[in-house]
């Protein structure tokens, strides 16, 4: 049993939903000897080299950081193994060759943004919205070959609002994930926890979270006024639904399901050009409430209407 706040910790993480969790055991007081993030890329305006917001927080709190091309590197895996790390933590990083992640004593921790076993892959916030989940949760388990397989240590779930986007579970993700991943860290270290192999509930669907391309985004009005709405809110704020709108591509943030037997062709808009937009779809209408025209700033729709001619009306 050892105090947790002895065991040298790597923290492997690139965007700002790893920053949560990195603060979070800053603050509990958990020894941090480096972070690995990724390499600095061109970014704003001005395309100049910015480091991630990980990177950004180590320099910050005067955190040791690396930064390699490639995993294998053995000149990165040297430094590495002169960090004598107990434990590596990893949020939304990069896959890690086995030389990596089996290199601590106390092996490596994933945190992911699911309750695995379902929701394994690149996009799972995303997959849950658009699936209609009203429930998902955060899991910390042990890195091992395969992606997303490994033992699970400990979960946390909590509900998603019927109209919930997907930046909005995200946010409230990276808080519960983090302090999971606190209680995770403590675990270990006294070895209260129990290791338990992913299993899926008897009778359910093993749902997966692949990467997100642009067909996924491109919206098939064809389909019922749910899973319309479920797609626009799991792709919102990025990669964004999108459809036609006067021969301009439209992006839709939010919407509202309006359940009615629809008088229009799915596909085709409707608006009072004051108070509404919606498009049609195989059961119903979808309410526009935060879109971006093609060209345009993401804006609410009363704005929108104020300022825009529809070609047909």
């Amino acid at each position: 049993m050892k105090d947790f706040r002895s065991l040298r910790i790597v923290f492997m993480g690139t965007p700002e939903f790893a920053v949560a969790s990195l603060d979070a055991l800053v603050q509990a007081g958990c020894h941090i000897v480096a972070v690995i993030t990724a390499p600095d890329k061109p970014a704003g305006r001005g395309m100049k080299m910015q480091g991630s917001a990980v990177k950004q927080y180590a320099v910050e709190k005067e955190i040791p950081v690396l930064q390699p091309e490639r995993l294998k590197n053995p000149v990165f895996l040297e430094e590495l193994r002169k960090l004598d790390a107990d434990l590596q933590i990893v949020v939304a990083f990069r896959m890690l060759p086995e030389l990596v992640w089996n290199m601590p004593p106390l092996g490596t921790v994933n945190l992911h943004g699911s309750l695995l076993p379902q929701y394994r892959g690149a996009a799972p916030i995303n997959w849950a919205v658009i699936n209609g989940e009203t429930v998902t949760g955060v899991t910390t388990f042990r890195l091992q070959h395969e992606i997303d397989t490994g033992d699970i240590l400990l979960q946390d779930s909590f509900p998603i609002g019927e109209n919930e986007t997907a930046g909005e579970v995200h946010d409230r993700m990276k808080e519960n994930g983090a302090q999971l991943l606190v209680k995770t860290v403590k675990g270990l270290a006294d070895g209260t926890l129990t290791e338990q192999p992913q299993q899926a509930d008897e009778g359910s669907t093993l749902h997966h979270a692949p990467k997100l391309f642009t067909d996924t985004a491109r919206i098939d009005f064809n389909q019922p006024t749910a899973i319309v709405h479920n797609l626009i809110r799991g792709l919102s704020p990025f990669p964004g639904a999108f459809t036609s709108l006067d021969d301009k591509t439209l992006k839709i943030f939010r919407s509202e399901k309006q359940l009615q037997t629809p008088s229009h062709a799915p596909g085709a808009y409707d608006t009072d050009s004051k108070t509404y937009l919606r498009f049609a779809c195989n059961d119903g209408y979808v309410l526009v409430k935060e879109l971006q025209l093609e060209g345009k700033k993401r804006i609410g729709i009363d704005e929108f209407l104020r300022g825009y001619r529809f070609v047909n009306r």
